[in-house]
């Protein structure tokens, strides 16, 4: 993405940044800018580089070149403790002989913060994250999704410029991982601080980002608002990484408007979104929500056969074996039976089909 003429803009600005180890790139001439009051998830797998390009960011790690700018600011040679920024890990990070309190004024104490008005801050604090009460309690005696509130609640009483988020959710179960994705966007939308997300969690990504930078090799492939990255992926990465796809090869035929296929029976015409070049070599990826299964005769598209069926709470996903593409496609479908059951059953039947704007042509 370009950055020309952010310079002044009050988020945080990432240009050109470059990182290596030797003779490994971890990340490579990275662009990036966080408007003041945004999150950013940085999504990616293991090794993509997002990680290295929060701890530039943070200060634990020098770019091999490239700035990082804060308002406007040059940050780049400035030691972490001098960024004024705020920080939340995975494991929490926090001091067990100390209460919830000393906890959170910690970083007030040593700024020199007189005690009464770091008393009041912390108040302030406690009140935020749902804690009041609590400040005399030792972190060994709360939850995990206390001591993570304590944790955002330490980061955000020194009012800092920028706050990152290093797979802060990892280490709670599921269903209080989801809880605190609702908490931490809502009080980052409260404050209006900008903040770096950095996680392998598509649906975290998702749920809190403004915006889903997904990284891969070092390099950011695709930036934008979650639906827009789910909806519109641009490669072929993106479009397996964020979800599910199924991903068909082909060349345009000569109509132009239909991808051929090769399969057990020939080449077989799938609708394209839009017209393009014909004999143009292309992937279409088409979401498994996206597809429709009916059974009868006045059902159109192709002729498949149930292989696979499982329930998912608010919907079933169906494994469909297509004979005529030589292949098997995965299908989503809302639940509209009793709780646990499925409206195909293995080995049913079926016919499969999708509406032409439904299919996305992505880069390989």
């Amino acid at each position: 993405m370009t950055v020309a003429g952010l310079e002044s803009d009050t988020g945080l600005l990432l240009a050109g940044i470059h990182k290596s180890y030797g003779k490994v790139t971890a990340v490579k001439n990275l662009d990036l800018h966080v408007s003041a009051g945004e999150l950013v998830a940085l999504l990616g797998p293991s090794g993509c580089g997002k990680t290295t390009t929060l701890r530039m960011v943070a200060g634990f790690e020098a770019p091999d070149s490239g700035s990082v700018k804060i308002g406007g600011d040059e940050i780049s040679q400035l030691p972490p403790h001098k960024r004024h920024l705020g920080m939340v890990f995975q494991n929490y990070s926090l001091f067990p002989h100390r209460t919830v309190a000393e906890n959170i004024g910690f970083g007030l104490r040593m700024a020199g913060m007189p005690r009464v008005e770091r008393d009041g801050k912390v108040a302030e604090m406690l009140d935020l994250v749902q804690l009041r009460g609590r400040g005399d309690v030792y972190p060994s005696k709360l939850s995990g999704g206390q001591q993570q509130r304590v944790a955002l609640a330490r980061s955000l009483v020194v009012n800092p410029k920028v706050l990152l988020l290093d797979e802060p959710l990892g280490a709670l179960d599921k269903s209080l991982r989801e809880s605190m994705q609702f908490e931490i966007r809502g009080m980052q939308q409260r404050l209006g601080i900008t903040a770096l997300l950095v996680t392998h969690d598509q649906e975290e990504a998702m749920s809190m980002a403004d915006q889903v930078a997904v990284m891969n090799g070092g390099r950011i492939l695709q930036i934008g608002a979650p639906t827009d990255i789910y909806d519109r992926p641009k490669s072929r990465f993106v479009a397996e990484f964020l979800g599910t796809s199924n991903i068909f090869e082909g060349a345009v035929g000569e109509d132009g408007a239909t991808l051929k296929v090769p399969g057990p029976q020939g080449l077989m015409a799938l609708p394209l979104p839009e017209r393009r070049p014909a004999g143009q070599g292309q992937l279409l990826s088409v979401r498994p929500e996206r597809m429709s299964l009916a059974t009868g005769e006045a059902a159109s598209g192709f002729e498949a056969r149930i292989v696979g069926a499982v329930f998912r709470g608010n919907y079933a996903a169906y494994q469909v074996a297509v004979p005529s593409l030589g292949r098997e496609l995965f299908v989503y479908r809302q639940a509209d039976g009793p709780l646990g059951s499925t409206t195909y059953h293995l080995g049913q039947a079926v016919t499969l089909d999708w509406a032409p704007q439904d299919g996305v042509v992505v880069n390989a």
